[in-house]
């Protein structure tokens, strides 16, 4: 089939072929990179959290009435640990400051030297009296776990600072790339001030309170610590027997209540509802996303089919002319696929250029990943695909009129 016939019609009717041929080429820009989006928030939502068994782990948070002071409220936590411990079916409890994915906790900034100016990177700080590596279940790939001896109760209204620490492969890579970790000192701030602590051991992976989408969401460390005299309560992370949990979770709340000589106020939280709730603006996201992805590609093909309506429309005498000289039904066809292939074409050339510029405000605006190739690829071969199918009714439509009938009506 020749080309130039086509062409020519096309640039008699340019203002048609150039809203369609944008059409295609914003909705794929915008296809491309929601998708992406949707791909790169549902994957963030579904990343380990380092935690061996989420379903079967939940924090339960202590608040005193009347807590009194600093010597009472560590004999407190204390006995509130013991308590925990000697439910039926909790297999491993500790004393913590924050929970993975809570999306509230303590941060600080970590430095391979103390002469440094900037922080190597900021850091989730976790710290416990008990080891949270058995508790979660972290791997440790590197290193050992604190030992009994290093385990610190620190009261908060001293400058009394941890002297060890373990991070996460993600940290330990950050600061220091291809290098072990274990042995190395680093600092919790920058300057004279800074916090030397020496590194003992590195897990795989450990998420942050806030879990950020990026490679920040699994910079963490954890200190061997219990800090008292600064809160009339306390925070404990329990693992309990496999598909025990909610009852271990009254009987845990009914053990506490009953040891406590004072009231207390009890909230316990899973883990999995805190994944939850972190990521529950992701997912509404995802799905608005998909909501306006289909909205496009059904817009896009309304436009096309009813341009292709249009032309066809216009075009009847000069179809049945040609059905007179001896066209046949494929050649009326093949000339409007062509020919809404050829637009189609240009919109989706169109579209990876957008597509590729709208990624890069993206960014530089959201720090959001670089779109992959494959989604702008597969966009175009869907926007082809749908350029043919499109055309394809009223083209055949067309095809299948009787010469005689298209130029008396024309």
């Amino acid at each position: 089939m020749e080309i130039r016939p086509i062409l020519s019609a096309l640039l008699r009717n340019k203002t048609g072929a150039i809203l369609v041929a944008l059409q295609v080429a914003l909705s794929l820009a915008i296809l491309a990179n929601a998708l992406h989006i949707v791909s790169e928030r549902r994957g963030a939502a579904a990343r380990p959290s380092g935690v061996a068994d989420e379903q079967a782990v939940f924090s339960v948070s202590v608040r005193n009435l009347t807590a009194g002071g600093p010597e009472q409220q560590l004999a407190t936590q204390k006995r509130e640990a013991e308590v925990i411990r000697a439910v039926p079916g909790v297999l491993a409890a500790a004393n913590v400051n924050q929970i993975p994915l809570s999306q509230s906790g303590w941060n600080n900034s970590v430095a391979v030297d103390r002469k440094q100016v900037n922080e190597t990177a900021p850091s989730s700080f976790y710290f416990s009296p008990d080891s949270i590596v058995k508790t979660w279940g972290l791997k440790l790939v590197e290193g050992r776990d604190f030992l009994p001896s290093e385990y610190m109760d620190i009261d908060a209204n001293t400058n009394v600072t941890p002297r060890h620490v373990i991070v996460t492969k993600a940290l330990a890579d950050k600061m220091w790339p291809g290098a072990p970790a274990s042995g190395k000192t680093m600092y919790f701030g920058t300057g004279e001030d800074a916090i030397e602590v020496r590194v003992v051991g590195v897990v795989e992976r450990l998420q942050t309170q806030s879990a950020q989408v990026s490679e920040r969401g699994e910079f963490s460390s954890i200190a061997p610590m219990r800090m008292y005299g600064n809160y009339p309560g306390a925070l404990y992370t329990v693992r309990a027997d496999s598909g025990q949990r909610e009852r271990v979770i009254r009987d845990v709340e009914a053990a506490l209540r009953k040891a406590s000589p004072t009231p207390v106020i009890l909230e316990s939280t899973t883990l999995e509802q805190h994944r939850k709730d972190r990521y529950r603006a992701d997912m509404a996201l995802s799905w608005m996303l998909v909501t306006v992805s289909v909205l496009l590609l059904l817009i896009t093909a309304s436009g096309i089919v009813g341009m292709a309506s249009l032309w066809v429309t216009q075009r009847r005498k000069q179809i049945g002319v040609r059905r007179a000289l001896g066209a046949r039904k494929a050649d009326i066809l093949r000339y409007f696929v062509m020919e809404n292939f050829m637009i189609t074409s240009t919109g989706v050339f169109g579209g990876l250029l957008l597509g590729v510029a709208l990624n890069q405000l993206l960014v530089s605006k959201l720090e959001m990943a670089r779109l992959p190739l494959g989604y702008l690829v597969a966009g175009g071969v869907v926007f082809w695909l749908l350029g043919v199918i499109a055309v394809y009714g009223p083209a055949w439509r067309a095809a299948s009129t009787s010469p005689a009938l298209a130029t008396r009506s024309a």
